[in-house]
């Protein structure tokens, strides 16, 4: 075998290390209730994806489908009921994973509105609430219903930080929201170079700083599984696996 060989097979072993998320034990952040938002479409896509995110090592899924006042207009009973449909489908696959449900609440006046009203809200942990925004302007509320959710109980956790373009250019924001203690929660595909150069950039950094709470898989569809197997590839899989995660806990 000459050098070129040698070396191509060395890569191709490099590239077939097989993805283990033992360590992670929990999976807080997916979209595998068919139908309800954009992430499964059928019972069989999900319960397809589950069997994958349980090969990877985990033990426990809480997959938390989008509340989008304008686009998904989910409910905790809409969540609730499909999530028992997913759970009839694993038994019936013979799948036995534990699956709970909660939420992807996206900010806006509508959800503060909930929030002030006394609404209960889905949590992926005791009082913990997955939170969202647009991509790429601040939401003029953010800080507010921040402070609302707090007053009211529940403990902000906002879902890739690392994909908000507002955030990565603010600096002062970023630390205003940290000394706020507000937690976050990285997708593990942000370390993949998934989604772009930039935000894997601002996930490397996140991670450096100790500033990630949870990790998620954030998985709508097999796509995103297929990517993730390469997570094994990025310089960054065994910091993450260092970090004292929520995730331990669901």
């Amino acid at each position: 075998m000459g050098l070129f060989d040698f070396l191509k097979s060395k890569s191709k072993e490099i590239k077939l290390e097989k993805l283990d998320l033992s360590w992670m034990q929990g999976d807080m952040h997916s979209h595998l209730i068919p139908g309800i938002d954009d992430g499964s479409k059928t019972l069989e896509e999900s319960i397809e994806m589950i069997s994958r995110i349980q090969n990877y090592g985990i033990k426990k899924i809480v997959t938390t489908p989008h509340i989008m006042s304008e686009f998904y207009k989910n409910t905790p009973e809409i969540i609730l009921g499909g999530l028992e449909k997913v759970k009839q489908g694993l038994q019936i696959a013979s799948i036995d994973i534990e699956i709970s449900a909660a939420a992807e609440y996206y900010l806006d006046e509508f959800f503060l509105e909930k929030v002030r009203n006394g609404d209960k809200l889905l949590t992926v942990h005791k009082n913990h609430v997955l939170v969202e925004t647009g991509f790429v302007s601040k939401p003029l509320m953010l800080v507010e219903i921040f402070f609302e959710l707090e007053m009211n109980g529940y403990k902000p956790v906002l879902a890739h930080p690392e994909r908000y373009q507002y955030l990565a250019q603010d600096k002062k924001l970023l630390h205003e929201l940290l000394d706020r203690d507000i937690f976050f929660q990285m997708n593990l595909l942000s370390l993949t170079g998934f989604y772009s150069r930039h935000i894997q950039t601002f996930a490397e950094l996140l991670v450096r700083e100790g500033k990630i709470k949870y990790l998620g898989t954030d998985t709508h569809n097999h796509r995103y599984l297929d990517a993730l197997e390469n997570l094994p590839e990025s310089k960054y899989y065994d910091k993450i696996r260092e970090i004292p995660l929520f995730n331990t806990h669901l």
